[in-house]
């Protein structure tokens, strides 16, 4: 659904519902398509067998007002660093809510990486669809994990990107961003940069795992690691090679390819 995206409008019945601002109101009036979604199929009688998603494809937009959020104790990137187009946590770290009864556990959970592109071999799994080699290269299948059969990394590595054509990787635990702000609208935003003169080092690396806020750059210390992912991300634009997966069997793809 396009909710709760910028205009920010919710209807009159939930206006000042929520109380905090017009975005908590429309996040609410989100959550009352969804139950009306849910009720909708167990009308049907399809509920039990139809995988329903919730999930998002990026973080939240700054036009939501996060100072007026805060005076009410509420941050819509919950622990993590930046907003929407941000090359940070913020930017891309979503939630991912599955309800399937026949088909996948209720009340678990999985710290598995996952990347909307996923849908694609998902979907294909699901249907019995063979990919081609020239189809979804950086689409892994999570079917296992939202059956929850198997609780294993499906990708090696997973490659954002910020509104400002700014990159990082991620293997595991590491990221690594080539670049030294946000890439995107939170500070230090690429103007904030040039303009105030930061002195800031040109690529972050964090371990997630012990900094989910991305507050240490690990860059100086592990440069080793940094080089390597680095290595990887450049693989990925010339070949594609670094998409490997224990799903998906090495796919290579070209610049220019269709």
């Amino acid at each position: 659904m396009p909710a709760p995206h910028t205009p920010i409008l919710p209807t009159t019945e939930f206006l000042g519902k929520s109380n905090t601002n017009m975005y908590g109101d429309f996040v609410m009036q989100v959550d009352d398509v969804v139950g009306q979604i849910r009720a909708a199929l167990k009308k049907q009688g399809i509920s039990e067998n139809t995988l329903l998603v919730f999930t998002s494809d990026n973080g939240c937009s700054p036009k939501a007002d996060f100072e007026e959020l805060a005076k009410v104790d509420h941050d819509p990137s919950y622990t993590f660093r930046g907003t929407k187009a941000d090359i940070f946590e913020g930017g891309h770290h979503v939630p991912f809510i599955v309800e399937w009864p026949n088909n996948a556990p209720k009340n678990t959970s999985s710290d598995k990486i996952i990347c909307t592109t996923d849908f694609f071999a998902t979907c294909a799994e699901l249907t019995g669809y063979k990919i081609k080699d020239t189809e979804a290269e950086d689409s892994y299948s999570m079917l296992s994990l939202i059956q929850g059969e198997k609780d294993e990394e499906i990708r090696e590595y997973t490659v954002h990107h910020s509104i400002n054509g700014s990159f990082a990787i991620r293997q595991g635990s590491w990221k690594l961003s080539v670049c030294p702000g946000s890439g995107g609208w939170s500070y230090p935003r690429p103007q904030d940069i040039v303009q105030e003169n930061l002195d800031l080092p040109a690529m972050q690396l964090y371990n997630l795992a012990d900094d989910i806020g991305e507050t240490k750059n690990l860059i100086a210390q592990f440069p080793e690691k940094a080089a390597e992912l680095k290595s990887a991300l450049k693989k990925s634009f010339s070949t594609g090679e670094v998409l490997l997966g224990p799903i998906r069997k090495m796919k290579v793809w070209r610049a220019g390819s269709k």
